[in-house]
């Protein structure tokens, strides 16, 4: 399928690896010019110049802290200069710390917050004129512990659920003013998070690996896990105008291991 995002310019945030690197791949497949975003520049410039010269699109990089205030600015302004306008903006950046509630800092709780929910939330405000002017589309990547909270995911749990109501508020306005906002939630995708995950598991319960991955499969009731690639193909589809009359909408894309409504 023909999704017509040749020539479309992205902003994708925490590209410079796991879900973020596949959705930055996955459009510069489909033809888009890419702006990635994240901490580490090494990382990011090793994957800008894979991903530009396997697709020949154009892919820049800028180098942020989202946690810092004036960060979005810097990424907003580096991307008009960059590839002349934005017509995607994908916030994928953040990562939130697992533990005992009552171990958990004060730190923790803000630092959580601070890349994850308010990165997204000051990258929306700064693209947001220019996602107007060209009828745009935003894609939060958020996570299914939004729709079922874990007592060692009291952060991430929260700040999942603040960004889909964030995703919903948005979409509010951007019905009347152009612009699409919509949210994925990936399951447990193969990244480097879930090998920590399943290293974790290997060291409490002294158990090998293939007993480690058939444990969690088990207990999550899936056959697999999630690639990174199918969250990628899933935000080139909410980023085109075949699926322009999606607004305000949350996917799951977790195997059915979300068992809510």
């Amino acid at each position: 399928m023909d999704l017509k995002i040749r020539d479309k310019a992205a902003i994708v945030t925490g590209a410079s690896r796991g879900i973020g690197r596949a959705i930055a791949e996955r459009l510069a497949k489909e033809g888009v010019r890419i702006l990635l975003v994240a901490r580490d520049g090494a990382a990011m410039a090793e994957a800008a110049s894979e991903i530009s010269e396997r697709h020949k699109v154009a892919v820049a990089i800028q180098v942020a802290d989202l946690s810092h205030p004036n960060a979005a600015a810097d990424v907003v302004s580096a991307a008009m200069a960059a590839l002349g306008g934005i017509d995607i903006l994908v916030n994928c950046a953040g990562a939130t710390k697992r533990g005992d509630f009552f171990s958990l800092t004060d730190n923790d709780w803000e630092s959580g917050y601070a890349l994850k929910f308010h990165g997204s939330v000051r990258m929306c405000r700064a693209a947001w004129p220019h996602l107007e002017e060209r009828n745009g589309s935003i894609i939060n990547i958020v996570g299914i512990g939004s729709r079922t909270p874990s007592a060692d995911f009291t952060i991430g749990g929260s700040v999942n659920s603040a960004l889909i109501n964030l995703t919903k508020a948005l979409a509010d306005l951007g019905r009347k003013r152009g612009v699409r906002v919509n949210a994925i939630n990936p399951g447990y995708i193969e990244t480097e998070r879930l090998t920590r995950r399943i290293d974790g598991i290997v060291a409490e319960g002294k158990k090998s690996r293939d007993e480690a991955v058939s444990e969690l499969l088990q207990t999550l009731g899936i056959s697999r896990f999630g690639r990174p690639d199918e969250i990628g193909r899933l935000v080139a589809f909410l980023a085109s105008s075949v699926s322009d009359y999606i607004q305000g909408a949350t996917l799951d894309i977790d195997g059915g291991a979300t068992k809510g409504i």
